[in-house]
């Protein structure tokens, strides 16, 4: 699985998501050689940092709503809250 450098930034979530379940794949067979394992095993790193970011990022914005007696839309506030 040599891969070239990668901007792991640069892709989709689902991207990245399925571009770490390979090198888990990989890496798992045990196949693959011990210097390729150890690139690999970095970028995997890369991608796990970058969904975790893009999780947060997707919670941040996901609000939930108020609804007042009525049932219509009052407001809205963060999800935590």
């Amino acid at each position: 699985m040599a891969e070239e450098k990668l901007d792991v930034t640069k892709l989709s979530f689902e991207q990245a998501l399925d571009r770490l379940e390979k090198i888990v794949n990989d890496l798992e067979r045990g196949d693959v050689a011990l210097d390729e394992s150890i690139k690999i095993y970095e970028q995997g790193e890369a991608l796990k940092k970058h969904c975790a970011t893009l999780l947060k990022a997707a919670e941040d914005k996901v609000e939930k709503i108020r609804v007042g007696a009525d049932g219509t839309a009052k407001s809205s506030e963060p999800l935590d809250n």
